[in-house]
């Protein structure tokens, strides 16, 4: 994988008898400065969400983290959306 790929995932979480629809996105895409970057963005669909930014020295601990969140969020019951 080369340096500039973006990774994307697309998570939902939605359960109508809770009112709950929410959304949690996951990327890593490079920094300006040649390091990996984790961006995370969650909320209810439909609505501004919140977004954390977190630096990596290099893809393969950015590609970790990111692994680690979509381990948390499937065992909180979110689901790949599309697939």
């Amino acid at each position: 994988m080369s340096q500039d790929t973006i990774q994307y995932l697309v998570l939902d979480r939605r359960d109508p008898s809770c009112n709950m629809a929410r959304y949690y996105v996951l990327s890593i895409e490079p920094s300006l400065f040649g390091d990996a970057t984790l961006i995370r963005e969650w909320g209810r669909i439909g609505r501004q969400g919140r977004r954390r930014i977190e630096i990596y020295e290099n893809q393969s601990r950015a590609v970790e983290a990111l692994e680690t969140w979509l381990q948390r969020k499937r065992r909180r019951g979110y689901v790949l959306r599309g697939g």
